[in-house]
């Protein structure tokens, strides 16, 4: 037989064992054999030189890449809203059912690994790209290679792009460590570390797979359903996993959930949730999408994990309020994809109802990258003891005031701790964003020029810090400019930036936009402060006695008096122009211009931006690389303006 038409044969014989065996995780030849009639095409390959489209062989790396270029992803990739409890879930259900009927709804895992697209056009497998910022990932295309379960051509000719997570199979990470010289810690951490390795061999010693669920952009092709896209996906060749749910009411969707939840432990992946999504693509659009999600879908998180370790100690922390939080050192354990040394026991009431000890076996969770916490107790042992209660601060040695549950260092003028905490947070960036105020700086002023608190950042001048060690020049300079430009804050900013307790920077913007001036703020009732979205009682009983105390006041009028200028949005606003009153939705990426800015100059121009294009938008405003809104503004026939013209407004 001719050496070509051998190699012809090889790949379609090894293709379809690779189909079988990746794919339908049903091999239907031994590794010996398949090893030999692999071993065979490598050596014709090599012999003629000839390596067709379709080769398995392309399939293994082998040369080191220099760097990652970037992809932009024809549409944006959008994540996924989250919800942890059933109320949430039967919230977001009977939403969708009250304005467009009971729907049915499928269910799949939620993968814990790293989401990727792959592009095909005529058939061909063209590129792979990761997830990136939505807009923008790294071309991956070599790395993802190495994926034998990934097909190299498909039926459909037309262009289009999959979605689906690359993921390490438990089996296979055991079996990696069994020989590797640095063992790897977690499935999740080897698949993302294997895609982003820049050479190709690495992924392809951990037998990486990929399983699809979705088709972001497909040209001449529409879906009526989530189950017909998901049988195009099969269609195809492409590995999809084989757990899928179709449910429409609310009670089947929760026992389906209860089920994974407790079988999740005996598979041979990594999932965190399900993903639950309307299967009708019509309901879809008519949904559309936020910002960040779509709102035709939602995961379902499970319970955090959790894990037993061994308490060693407990050290007091004093925050900028002058709380003292006891944090928990524990003996390393791998949770949730990292190490975990330290996890916060919330204050010296929780101690006590959980029952925590020195020396006592306890729970922690990790739960969405947040700070560990330690839930309760596993196991007392023989050498358990009390975790004493602190009577005098840890930083200043001032005595303890109780307040409930929690304990305070009064000292707040004294307390080294409370004085650079205060300072870091009003000089962060989402705050004052002073640029070169670091802690290690901070402290410096502290202890050389007595700065004790927010007001005498402007009191300082650079010939003092010309005396302080390493201030030179134009570090001082640097240093003094960044102070001296913070003065002009935009009024959320100044909110956020002065730490009152429970005020994150969304409710400073919420309270920015309800009371419109300082003034107004600072004499607010309690009802007037909770009648703002997302202001509960304890929080609007800590902004409203922030602002009758003396202390804070007094700080108030010197920073005022210092040259505090506060930018209040209504005093930039510009009237008479073309965009005033319309609602404006924003996509794409803008040269000029950050997301955030953008909004806030439209908003200056007294439009009134939202995330959603509907049938009440009057204008669309488009970047490069728009997403799915500019298809629905063309839909909808909604009026759009592309960077250039708005420019000649705005710049």
């Amino acid at each position: 037989m001719d050496k070509i038409e051998r190699i012809k044969q090889l790949i379609t014989e090894i293709n379809k064992h690779n189909y079988n065996y990746y794919v339908l995780d049903n091999p239907t030849i031994a590794d010996r054999e398949y090893d030999a009639i692999y071993d065979e095409l490598v050596r014709l390959e090599k012999e003629t030189g000839v390596v067709l489209p379709d080769s398995p062989t392309k399939q293994v790396g082998d040369v080191v890449l220099e760097g990652f270029k970037k992809h932009t992803h024809l549409q944006k990739l959008y994540s996924l809203d989250k919800c942890n409890n059933f109320s949430e879930l039967e919230s977001w259900i009977n939403g969708v059912n009250e304005a467009y009927g009971n729907q049915l709804y499928t269910m799949e895992y939620k993968f814990d690994g790293l989401q990727m697209t792959i592009t095909y056009e005529n058939g061909k497998f063209v590129s792979a790209a990761t997830r990136g910022n939505g807009y923008v990932g790294e071309d991956v295309t070599n790395q993802v290679l190495t994926i034998k379960s990934v097909p190299l051509f498909i039926n459909f000719k037309g262009k289009v792009v999959v979605q689906g997570e690359a993921m390490m199979k438990l089996s296979v990470l055991a079996e990696y460590n069994k020989t590797a010289l640095e063992p790897l810690k977690n499935a999740r951490n080897a698949a993302a570390g294997a895609i982003r390795n820049l050479d190709p061999r690495v992924t392809g010693s951990r037998n990486l797979s990929m399983f699809f669920y979705g088709v972001p952009y497909i040209e001449g092709k529409k879906f009526e359903t989530h189950l017909e896209l998901v049988e195009f996906l099969k269609s195809n060749g492409f590995p999809v996993f084989d757990y899928m749910e179709a449910k429409s009411d609310i009670a089947s969707i929760e026992a389906e959930i209860n089920k994974i939840d407790k079988i999740k432990q005996n598979l041979d992946i990594l999932i965190d949730g399900v993903v639950i999504k309307v299967n009708n693509f019509k309901v879809r659009d008519k949904l559309g999408y936020t910002s960040k999600f779509p709102k035709w879908a939602v995961a379902y998180k499970f319970e955090a994990q959790e894990l037993t370790t061994t308490l060693n100690n407990v050290v007091w922390q004093v925050g900028r309020t002058g709380k003292l939080t006891p944090i928990a050192e524990v003996d390393p354990i791998e949770l949730a994809g990292a190490t975990v040394k330290r996890a916060t026991l919330n204050n010296f009431g929780d101690i006590l109802r959980k029952d925590v000890k020195i020396n006592s076996k306890v729970f922690v969770r990790r739960s969405n990258e947040v700070i560990p916490e330690i839930l309760g107790v596993a196991e007392h042992t023989d050498n358990s003891f009390d975790i004493k209660k602190p009577t005098n601060c840890p930083c200043c040695g001032s005595e303890i005031v109780e307040d409930g549950a929690n304990l305070f260092c009064p000292n707040y003028f004294g307390c080294a701790e409370q004085i650079d905490d205060r300072i870091n947070h009003y000089a962060s960036r989402n705050a004052m964003n002073i640029e070169g105020l670091s802690g290690k700086t901070i402290g410096l002023l502290r202890e050389n020029l007595g700065v004790k608190t927010v007001a005498d950042l402007y009191k300082i001048s650079g010939s003092q810090l010309l005396a302080l060690d390493k201030f030179k020049d134009k570090k001082s300079q640097n240093l003094v400019e960044s102070i001296q430009n913070s003065k002009n804050p935009e009024f959320y900013r100044f909110i956020f930036a002065l730490g009152i307790n429970g005020v994150g920077e969304r409710t400073a913007k919420d309270l920015a936009k309800q009371f419109g001036s300082l003034e107004k703020l600072m004499s607010a009732t309690v009802s007037e402060l909770t009648e703002v979205d997302e202001i509960g009682l304890i929080t609007a009983e800590n902004i409203y006695n922030f602002f009758h105390n003396d202390t804070q006041i007094n700080l108030i009028n010197e920073l005022l008096d210092l040259g505090i200028n506060i930018n209040y949005p209504e005093n930039n606003q510009v009237t008479h122009s073309e965009l005033t009153g319309k609602t404006i939705v924003i996509t794409g990426d803008f040269e000029h211009f950050t997301r955030t800015q953008l909004t806030t100059e439209l908003e200056r121009y007294g439009a009134k931006v939202t995330s959603s294009v509907s049938k009440k938008t009057d204008l669309v405003v488009v970047g490069n690389n728009p997403g799915s809104k500019f298809n629905k503004a063309q839909e909808l026939g909604v009026n759009v303006m592309f960077e250039t013209e708005l420019n000649k407004i705005l710049l």
